[in-house]
């Protein structure tokens, strides 16, 4: 980087203040634009919507996901490139706009690793030619990440990645509040919010807030952007509706809902808060205390036997101890379903980590989908980026599970979550890899589930290896301090463990009620079973009655077995009994309040 680039990045002592047109037009034709937040937290949706209606073309789109701000600026014509590790729409499935640019080719699109964009980023806030970085041995990653490449480390001769820098122009990001001054409040979770806002040119905040001078040396457990490195602020008090700003409102899933399914109308449209600003019942829901959620009484099921959701979530708990380090990453409610259970049961030492390790040993608070990410802010003992779990737990092996959805895996146990060939041709784009990349190989488990087994998600090779456990020996692994652990595949079929020896799948459960001719007809490789292959135990009925009172009373981990034709509906009855619970919890919080 020359003196004179170098100089560029930096900002002035003091930001402007404006208004959100004013932060609008201070994006540039062309611009490579950052976008921080994370999932439906903290999205910056006010001043996209302003961006969006701007005028502006030809950014260059770079952000961990892309998910609803990514669906706004393509809706607008605004995007020409982007580069991204994950898009999706949450519980709500695959974003249309995403997967119609990328599916024609209208849109050039570069998947990335999520530790070689952190490095990358890392780099250009570092002022660096390049970072290194560990390879996601056994993908395909490697070759699809602009400027990465593999050599000998300088020093230790072992094969590195190493990525150059990679610069914003301008970075735009929702936060609580600012001082008078420009310093920059961030509670909760921060996701790449530093490391972006490092290695941009500009920084263009939106806050709940602004305080006097001062005031923020009084908030505990917060982060701060400081004033030298925010270009400007706006004051846009719901600024991130209908996504969630803690401990200000919770995520609006009801609003998202609608504005997604009415495909009519422009999203920026649906998305234009109400005239009354955020709606009072979710800045009640933001006060919900934990104690509260969890002395609500369960809305009434009437499911006698274990349905197969069950019997995973109760499986996949089985594997988790008190000496388990488990991360949910994006849209898994399997995961944490399985996570919170075993916490509650038979782990009560286990850590979990949730919002890609942005809520660090949290308690197993019930999945009520409003409250999920308040409950998990408030009880978690400590919040990170995703920048620095990475260098701090992912990279140094610390974490021992992370299990993650696939939708396609091979008889190698290689995945496939970028893009499928049609029989015709052409392509369906899936979501991205996210980090699995990076921490299959990390993670001492190697855990994956696949909802529904078919010879079309079990495949004997995979097209585009998305992520893998290149390194699994112990052999293979010790000289990166890596632990050896299980690798396993669990399907509503049967469950699967990678052999060390042939690097092939095996059964070594069956489901319940599942013969092995069914999983035979289902699977799109030849199938092997072991020798000591038993039965998936059914779950206890203490079990049980924890999963669906304490744990899951929605039942969200319903979400991830059902077709897409039959999400609508089944969304639509838990966003019911979510507004129902949450009205409960609103209310008896009130009535702990006044007493």
């Amino acid at each position: 980087m020359t003196n004179r680039a170098a100089m560029s990045l930096v900002k002035p002592n003091r930001p402007r203040f404006t208004d959100i047109e004013g932060l609008a037009a201070m994006v540039g034709q062309g611009d490579a634009l950052g976008v921080g937040g994370h999932h439906f937290a903290r999205l910056p949706i006010a001043l996209l919507r302003a961006i969006a209606s701007s005028g502006v073309k030809e950014l260059r789109y770079i952000c961990w996901a892309g998910g609803l701000p990514l669906e706004l600026l393509l809706e607008a014509g605004a995007v020409a490139e982007i580069d991204l590790c994950f898009s999706s729409l949450d519980i709500f499935g695959l974003p249309p706009r995403f997967r119609a640019a990328t599916e024609t080719g209208a849109i050039l699109v570069r998947d990335w690793t999520a530790l070689a964009m952190i490095q990358a980023l890392r780099a250009a806030q570092q002022n660096l030619p390049s970072m290194p970085f560990q390879l996601p041995e056994g993908s395909d990653m490697l070759a699809r990440i602009p400027g990465a490449s593999a050599r000998p480390d300088p020093i230790a001769g072992i094969s590195t990645g190493f990525i150059p820098p990679l610069r914003l122009d301008t970075f735009i990001v929702h936060a609580q509040r600012a001082d008078e001054s420009g310093n920059v409040q961030i509670t909760g979770p921060r996701a790449l919010d530093f490391a972006m806002a490092g290695a941009a040119r500009k920084v263009l905040v939106t806050v709940e807030e602004i305080v006097p001078i001062g005031a923020l040396r009084q908030d505990g457990r917060q982060s701060i952007l400081t004033r030298n490195q925010v270009s400007a602020i706006a004051l846009a008090p719901g600024g991130a509706w209908p996504a969630s700003c803690l401990p200000f409102y919770v995520t609006d899933y009801q609003a998202l809902s609608e504005a997604f399914a009415a495909r009519q109308t422009p999203l920026a449209d649906n998305l234009r808060p109400p005239s009354e600003g955020v709606p009072a019942w979710l800045r009640e829901a933001a006060k919900v205390r934990p104690e509260t959620a969890l002395a609500m009484p369960a809305l009434a099921r009437s499911e006698e036997k274990a349905t197969v959701d069950e019997i995973i979530a109760v499986r996949i708990a089985a594997e988790l101890d008190n000496e388990s380090f488990a991360s949910a990453g994006a849209v898994s409610p399997l995961a944490n379903v399985a996570y919170r259970l075993a916490k509650a049961t038979h782990a009560p030492d286990m850590i979990i980590a949730t919002m890609s390790c942005g809520h660090l040993d949290i308690a197993p608070s019930p999945m009520i989908l409003s409250l999920i990410e308040s409950l998990d802010c408030e009880t978690a003992v400590a919040h990170a980026g995703g920048d620095d779990t990475y260098s701090t737990y992912y990279q140094a092996g610390a974490v021992t599970h992370e299990i993650v959805g696939a939708a396609q895996v091979d008889r190698h146990g290689r995945v496939n979550t970028i893009a499928l060939r049609k029989p015709s041709g052409g392509l369906i784009r899936l979501p991205g890899q996210g980090g699995m990349a990076d921490v299959a190989n990390m993670h001492r488990d190697y855990l994956l589930y696949i909802p529904r087994h078919s010879a079309q998600s079990l495949v004997d090779e995979v097209e585009i290896v998305s992520s893998a456990r290149g390194l699994l020996t112990p052999a293979e692994r010790e000289p990166m301090s890596y632990r050896t652990g299980k690798a396993l595949v669990f399907t509503d079929l049967c469950v699967f463990r990678l052999d060390p020896t042939s690097r092939e799948l095996t059964v070594i459960e069956i489901i319940p009620g599942v013969t092995r001719q069914q999983i035979r007809e289902a699977t799109g490789f030849a199938v092997t079973f072991d020798a000591d292959c038993l039965e998936v135990p059914l779950p206890s009925s203490d079990m049980l009655a924890v999963l669906r009172n304490r744990i899951d009373p929605l039942g969200l981990r319903r979400l991830e077995f059902v077709s897409a034709k039959e999400r609508g509906a089944l969304i639509a009855e838990i966003l019911a009994a979510d507004r129902r619970m949450v009205e409960r919890c609103i209310a008896a919080q009130g009535s702990y309040i006044a007493s």
